[in-house]
């Protein structure tokens, strides 16, 4: 992707989405810490189904702690792995009620030193709960960004770094959800669907797919 369409292609998705947001629910820091923690290699669906159970009985450091580690997973037992996530979870709030008077920390460090805290979690933590333009690149945003050549790279951290040195500062903050969303309902992993692309015209990826004729599923 040229460096002239970039500014066009986030233009496009901001007036379709002027305000985007995590699909996860949550109310608190708190709350957000721990669905991105259970999200791993699980829908935003499935961890909200579980999360409308256990915030209501459980949504900070020490309520956490006080239902006990069976308890815990006997909310969260739909998600998968979710023994070892229960485990992290558990120590997570161990350490937030220790070291950091139960709240989250708002830096990159702190957060990744709790357990099952590694950098893309850390990463939305940061942007969604306090506003820093960092980029956590799950599988949809390393697709789009290969695809659309907007961030080529081989691995996320390539395609991480590459994503902070284009996106225009105006966009920064919010273009991850963007991105996200973007591959996950339509710049789909077995078959783009352009024909609905609003950023198609400055994307990379060819040939564009067309748009499925009458009576065929699409």
């Amino acid at each position: 992707m040229k460096k002239s369409d970039i500014e066009p292609f986030f233009a496009v998705l901001k007036a379709a989405n002027p305000t985007p947001q995590t699909e996860l629910e949550y109310t608190t820091v708190f709350e957000l810490l721990t669905a991105v923690l259970l999200s791993a290699q699980a829908t935003d669906v499935g961890v909200n189904k579980a999360t409308r159970k256990l915030f209501p009985v459980a949504n900070t450091p020490q309520a956490i702690l006080d239902l006990g580690l069976e308890g815990l997973e006997s909310y969260i037992k739909t998600i998968g792995l979710y023994r070892s996530k229960a485990k992290h979870l558990m120590e997570t709030c161990r350490m937030l009620v220790e070291l950091h008077d139960s709240k989250v920390p708002d830096n990159r460090e702190a957060l990744e030193a709790l357990p099952g805290v590694g950098r893309k979690t850390a990463n939305v933590v940061l942007n969604v709960a306090f506003g820093q333009p960092t980029m956590a690149v799950d599988t949809h945003i390393f697709r789009v960004s290969n695809r659309t050549g907007l961030a080529p790279g081989k691995n996320p951290l390539e395609v991480e770094k590459q994503l902070l040195k284009r996106v225009p500062d105006d966009y920064a903050v919010d273009s991850h959800h963007w991105l996200i969303l973007l591959g996950r309902y339509v710049c789909q992993a077995r078959k783009p669907r352009c024909w609905e692309c609003v950023a198609s015209p400055y994307c990379d990826f060819s040939p564009k797919t067309p748009a499925p004729t009458a009576g065929k599923n699409s």
